[in-house]
Parts: C-alpha cells; structure tokens; sequence
C-alpha cells in the first residue's frame, strides 16, 4: 500500500494537517506496514470527530469508521492543542493576543464578519500567519461553520460592543452581541465540539457602583451602563453552561488595559492623540469628561496571557485581573502633558456634555486569585503606561506630519509650461 493510500482516510481527520499529516502516515506506514484505520485488533482505540462529520450532522460529534490507535491519538490531540479561534481579532486585545499565541506556536484563527468595515492595521504585521475565516455573533450557524473549519482547542471571544458610551446609543445592539452573542458561541461549541476550552472576556464594568472596594472574584455585580449589563450576561451564561453542560469555560473579569493600539474613544488613548496634536500645534485644547473618576490601568500585553493562563489550569474558573493600583484620569492627564513638557492645566477643559449618564468613580482591583494560582501578574507600571502610549501618539502624528508636508511641497513645486513654437507662415 502506497503512503498516499495510508494518508488518504486519515486526511479527513481534522486535527491531522499538513506536514504532521505526512509525518504520521508515514510513520503508521513503515513501521506497521498496515493502514492506519485498520489498526484495531493491536491495541484499544478511539473514534476521531471530522470536519465533514460536523458540517453533516452537528449532533454526531465521532467518526464511527476511522478508530485508529490510542498511541495515535496522542500525536492527533497534539496536532489540535495548539490551534485557537479569536472573535475580535482586529482590536487591541485580539492582536496582542494573536501575538502572544503565536509566539508560543499556535495555529491562530480570527473570526471577521463579512460585513465589517473594522480596520486591519492593529493585525496588519501579522496577518499573513493568521487565517481569518467568516462568522458573525449574530448569526449561530455561522459560528458552527467557523468552528467546523477552524476546529480549535480554545476559543477567545473578545469581540463585543465594548464602548460604554456607545452601548447607551445603541443598547439593543449592544444586547444582541454583547450578551446574546456569547451564547450562540456557546451554543456552537456544543454542536461542533464540547471539549473546546472557552476564554469569555468579562469586564470590571460589571461591578459599577458596588460600594465594595477593592473587588475581586466574590464581589456582587451592580453594572451602570447597558455594556456592564451585557457583560454580566455574558459572564453568568459562561458560568451556566460549564455547570449546565460541563464545558470548560472561564471568565476572565479584566479591569481596564490600554496600549498605543486603543481605539481612539476610550479616554486613555484620547488623553495621549490629544497631547500629541497639541504638542505639535494641530490643536490647542483638549476636551474631557469628568476628571475624579478612578481606576485600575494595566498594559493590554500582559492581559492576555492572563487569559490563556486561565484556559492552561486543570479546572476552569473565573479570575478577576488588574494591578490592584488606582489613579484618576486627572492623573493620566497630568502624566501624559508632562511626558510632552506641556502642563495639562493650560489645554485640558472639562465639557459636561461627555459626562456619562451613570457615572462610575472608582474600579480597582483585588487580583491575588490571580497571581496566586495562574502565576500571573503585571510587568508595566502606571507611569511606564502612560509614557508607552504618549509617545506612540507623537511619533504616529510626527509621521503623519511628515506625510503631509512632503505631498504638500510635491504640489507646491512650481510647474514648467513649454513655449509655443513659433510656426512660420
């Protein structure tokens, strides 16, 4: 029997690709001498789940006629460890976390909506290791499909409508996929494989006003906004189906984690465009919302290997994560102008019309769960933030600058018409 006769039903096995495909039919090949399927009288065996399978009836997750050894398995268990889908794999936390995975030589997935009109810049460096496939938290037999094609080990979910502002323009939506959306992922997981260990991203918004400080993982949930309400959704809906239906699925509750890569509506990352377009005379002044309120800023690189340390432990539990340290966005403010040489007092105004309509004054963290059984904890300080992600902003606006003014002298070059001929008559 030739190797290609030997690969050919082990092809259809999904966690077998590529060069380990070739490696372990080769194997199975010269040392057995016989085709791997058949290999069932030896040793006991075990039913592997296909793609085609899930994709023909989700309900039946085993491949009935292709058992193949238990010392197979193993290498097939190690081919699919090291594969994970990300949903939100164009945001800050979704690209530092393909990053991170990466790095540790995972095959990375990322789930993009056919619609999205979400920019690529923050994967840009990265995406040709990175398969982006088709699927929408809206749409459940998407994310079956998506899940099919990718057949993960773990899954992130990271995307949300995750703008508190935002969710109060927009609060159904905000429902819909916020809240909705990790059960339909859920939901999904269960039809196509109930092993798949699950990352949900919940968030400190989901303590709001609770009057307890700091918090951790037994503080009680008072969200404030219809993002914190989602949010806690999308935690208890975790914590159901792991007791419901035994699926390994955590939470991770991260406390706020900013970089150069925050999107431009989030007060840090406005605090430090606004320092450099002031410091280089684009603007004058800069407009905030309430200056008092306080929280707990980590660095997004070290956040998400938090989460995959949470989907490495034996038993899977929900962990809060933040630095346990609080400051003001008038400290920020003040920090960020200084780091320009630029005093913050001559540029900031408050504008009360950026208040929110429930205002939350003081997020900070008690993460000892954390660093206690995931070993984790943060690498940046507060000020090393700050200036990380100021300086950032003066060198992306300085390159902008420069841009500009060399189209601008391209067009300002004097342009040299030709003289008529003279034509004899």
């Amino acid at each position: 029997m030739s190797n290609a006769e030997v690969r050919a039903p082990l092809s259809r096995c999904w966690c077998l690709r590529g060069t380990l495909l070739e490696a372990a039919a080769d194997a199975i090949h010269d040392v057995m001498g016989r085709h791997p399927c058949r290999l069932i009288d030896e040793e006991e065996t075990v039913h592997v789940p296909t793609v085609h399978q899930a994709q023909r009836q989700p309900c039946t997750r085993w491949l009935r006629d292709c058992a193949v050894p238990a010392t197979l398995y193993a290498l097939l268990m190690a081919a699919r460890a090291n594969r994970a889908l990300i949903t939100g794999i164009t945001g800050q936390d979704g690209s530092y976390l393909a990053e991170f995975l990466l790095e540790k030589g995972y095959e990375v997935y990322g789930l993009i909506r056919r619609s999205s009109t979400e920019p690529f810049e923050r994967i840009q460096h990265i995406q040709h290791q990175l398969r982006l496939i088709s699927g929408d938290l809206l749409d459940e037999r998407s994310l079956i499909q998506a899940l099919a094609e990718a057949q993960p080990s773990e899954v992130y979910n990271l995307a949300a409508q995750s703008f508190v502002q935002t969710s109060w323009d927009q609060s159904v939506f905000t429902g819909e996929v916020t809240a909705l959306g990790v059960t339909r992922l859920l939901n999904a997981i269960r039809t196509v494989d109930p092993t798949v260990r699950f990352y949900q991203a919940s968030s400190s918004e989901m303590f709001g006003n609770i009057p307890v400080s700091p918090q951790n993982e037994e503080t009680p949930f008072y969200p404030r906004s219809p993002y914190g309400v989602a949010k806690v959704y999308g935690h208890w809906i975790t914590v159901n189906y792991r007791e419901s239906y035994g699926l390994y699925t955590v939470s991770g509750i991260l406390f706020n984690h900013e970089s150069p890569r925050r999107g431009f509506e989030f007060v840090t990352r406005k605090i430090a465009n606004g320092v450099a377009q002031i410091k280089y005379g684009v603007a004058n002044e800069l407009c905030l919302g309430t200056l008092d309120a306080k929280r707990d800023w980590g660095f997004a690189g070290d956040y998400v290997r938090a989460m995959w340390l949470m989907l490495q432990q034996p038993q899977p539990r929900h962990y809060v994560i933040g630095t346990g340290e609080i400051h003001s966005v008038r400290e920020f403010a003040e920090r960020a102008f200084r780091e320009a040489g630029l005093d913050w007092k001559d540029h900031v105004k408050v504008d009360p019309r950026l208040f929110r309509p429930a205002e939350i004054h003081q997020l900070v963290a008690d993460p000892r769960r954390a660093r206690t059984e995931l070993g984790w904890q943060p690498t940046m300080s507060f000020p090393d933030l700050v200036s990380l992600m100021v300086r950032a902003e003066l060198e992306r606006l300085e390159d902008q600058l420069a841009v500009r003014d060399a189209r601008n002298a391209r067009h300002a070059q004097p342009v040299t018409v030709p003289q008529k001929r003279a034509v004899s008559r």
